[in-house]
């Protein structure tokens, strides 16, 4: 792979407020709740979430002659107008809009509008509204004229989206890409979820033993991501990551559970971490099935894993899944590496899911630090796996980001420390 994918701008909105700075303190003080959604039509028997505080729901720009953006694409706009300038870009002055694209993923888009409609809410403009405007909106927000694709294939929606914003910059399709993944609450989304007798009645619990399904949360987070030759030429400020490594692939397997064995996410995994040149670390020994080890083809420049942010929902068979297929990517480094929920904190936002991971991945990688995880009380002894729950240093230059998805979706992402 090109070696010139960088990260050179955040935002985020999410339940511990609006902007990076928020959630990075959010993610070291390591508490959030879940709380009952404010719809009196939430007739379910868990209507809870980590909800973005309503004083940080922006307004968002209205279309002129069309219904208002519904809270997913507002989420979007907000955190990409910080992503934007924290990358220098703002007002795209001195880069060609026809160089600029956009990938913004959402499982459930904008269905607040149709379902408050279908509900006898508050009457709009009497037009049809499309249900995933999110990337359109971020588009005619910043005045991006490359490409513009709002993916949703659920939950690793935008974990695809920022793969795919990575081939647009190497194909030479784009210089800059404004990439992630928006959600909002949706009253069919959760009572679809409340129906299938997979959401935890008191809050999301990756790996614990008494884990009873997962929650949703909301939130939008968004990177710029631009070629290095791009980002040397403007200047630009700051860079926080590089995205060195990708991997899909498709179980085919059944519709909302995944394969027992692991094969696909596997495969995913190795991909991605191959692509990177990353080995597991951060130890030197490797065990049967592992990665190449030094000295080996294929190892020639390689540097160590440092950390997971796994997909792990805490959902029965996707958390022993996850940490088995981890234990067999990563041989006898697995107990060396460590994890850290994101999902623990934020609750599962669904398609913006592998976004978030992204973007705490690349904080972690920034700061030289993995920020406590969420205490969950005893672990699964099926799917044990070290989940710090004090601040832990970070010298390896790599990270490795899962998202997965009903349909058997799976990608992996691997982030390298800018000063590696």
């Amino acid at each position: 792979m090109d070696g010139g994918v960088l990260v050179t701008g955040l935002g985020a909105v999410s339940c511990v407020g609006s902007g990076v700075d928020a959630l990075w303190r959010g993610m070291r003080a390591a508490r959030s709740a879940p709380v009952r959604v404010p719809d009196p039509l939430a007739r379910m028997d868990h209507p809870h979430m980590y909800l973005v505080p309503e004083a940080e729901v922006p307004a968002g720009p209205e279309e002129p002659a069309g219904p208002p953006p519904g809270r997913a694409s507002r989420l979007a706009v907000e955190a990409a107008r910080e992503a934007v300038a924290d990358a220098g870009l703002t007002g795209l002055a001195g880069v060609d809009p026809r160089r600029v694209a956009v990938a913004v993923s959402s499982g459930m888009g904008d269905s607040d509008l149709h379902e408050r409609r279908r509900a006898g809410g508050p009457a709009g403009p009497d037009r049809w509204a499309p249900v995933f405007p999110v990337a359109s909106a971020v588009g005619a927000w910043l005045g991006a004229q490359g490409a513009n694709t709002c993916l949703s294939n659920a939950c690793a929606a935008s974990g695809y989206a920022l793969s795919l914003a990575a081939d647009l910059i190497r194909s030479g399709e784009a210089d800059v890409v404004v990439a992630g993944g928006s959600e909002a609450y949706s009253r069919v989304g959760l009572a679809c979820f409340n129906r299938l007798g997979a959401i935890d009645p008191e809050r999301c619990r990756p790996f614990a033993a008494d884990r009873r399904g997962t929650v949703f949360g909301e939130g939008a987070a968004v990177l710029v991501l631009e070629s290095a030759e791009h980002a040397r030429r403007r200047g630009a400020k700051t860079v926080y990551a590089r995205l060195a490594g990708t991997g899909w692939s498709c179980d085919a397997h059944h519709a909302t559970a995944p394969e027992p064995g692991g094969a696909q996410i596997e495969r995913a995994m190795r991909e991605a971490l191959r692509e990177a040149g990353a080995l597991p670390g951060p130890g030197t020994a490797t065990g049967p099935g592992a990665l190449p080890g030094p000295g080996t083809a294929g190892a020639a420049g390689a540097g160590r894993l440092g950390f997971v942010v796994p997909h792990g929902t805490g959902t029965e068979l996707n958390d022993v899944v996850e940490v088995r297929t981890l234990s067999a990517v990563l041989g006898e480094a697995a107990p060396l590496t460590p994890l850290y929920s994101l999902k623990a904190l934020l609750g599962h936002t669904g398609g913006a899911a592998g976004a978030f991971a992204a973007l705490a991945a690349a904080l972690v990688l920034h700061h030289g630090t993995l920020p406590p995880n969420v205490p969950v009380g005893a672990l699964d002894p099926e799917c044990e796996a070290p989940l710090p729950t004090e601040p832990t240093p970070v010298t390896a230059p790599y990270g490795l980001v899962n998202a997965y998805a009903f349909g058997g979706n799976n990608v992996s992402l691997v982030l390298q420390g800018a000063a590696a």
